[in-house]
């Protein structure tokens, strides 16, 4: 009797998540949501060169203490995430970004397509970075900038610009670079 199960390919896996990674692209930019459009495509603009982070770490800073540390700390993690991401990610991988046809039923949720590569998403991999670098430093924070860096990472596909797997890599990505800052500041007893 012969085994008729497939044998795990490695080449079969990276095509199955390719496929379902464009399938949720597709639902999400055919999914009719006016009351998100907006909010979206202005988060996701917010995000662009980290303003955001920036501007929540100056705010954090001016606190002093224990605020003052956790900025730093979340900046430092950004630019250790914006660099792999950008210097790195997108030129080895240099994944395309998403198509959007001409006749995309919801045009006004868009933002001005990047001349990057796709991948890794690096709005999605600073605000990780930079939520999962604060937080331990400033427990208080770390569900609130949470929640931001999700729906930084999200307003990429729903804007557009990025597949859902770009975002997952970039937040992965953030994940990591926090731990490097975090991991090195505590050995420098920073």
């Amino acid at each position: 009797m012969s085994d008729r199960r497939p044998k795990f390919s490695a080449l079969r896996l990276v095509r199955d998540l390719a496929t379902l990674d464009q399938a949720l692209y597709e639902a999400v930019t055919v999914t009719r949501t006016p009351t998100l459009d907006t909010a979206l495509r202005r988060l996701s603009a917010a995000a662009d060169h980290s303003k955001l982070s920036f501007a929540v770490a100056a705010g954090l800073a001016l606190r002093g203490g224990r605020g003052r540390r956790a900025a730093v700390l979340g900046v430092a993690a950004v630019g250790v995430a914006s660099a792999t991401a950008n210097l790195a990610g997108k030129r080895l991988v240099r994944r395309p970004r998403p198509h959007r046809a001409e006749d995309s039923p919801f045009p006004g949720r868009h933002v001005p397509m990047p001349d990057s590569a796709s991948f890794p998403s690096g709005h999605t991999a600073s605000a990780v970075a930079f939520a999962a670098a604060v937080g331990p430093a400033l427990p208080a924070a770390a569900v609130p900038l949470g929640l931001l860096a999700c729906a930084v990472g999200y307003s990429r596909v729903h804007t557009g610009v990025h597949y859902p797997g770009d975002v997952v890599a970039g937040a992965l990505l953030g994940t990591g670079s926090a731990a490097l800052v975090l991991s090195l500041a505590s050995r420098a007893d920073v």
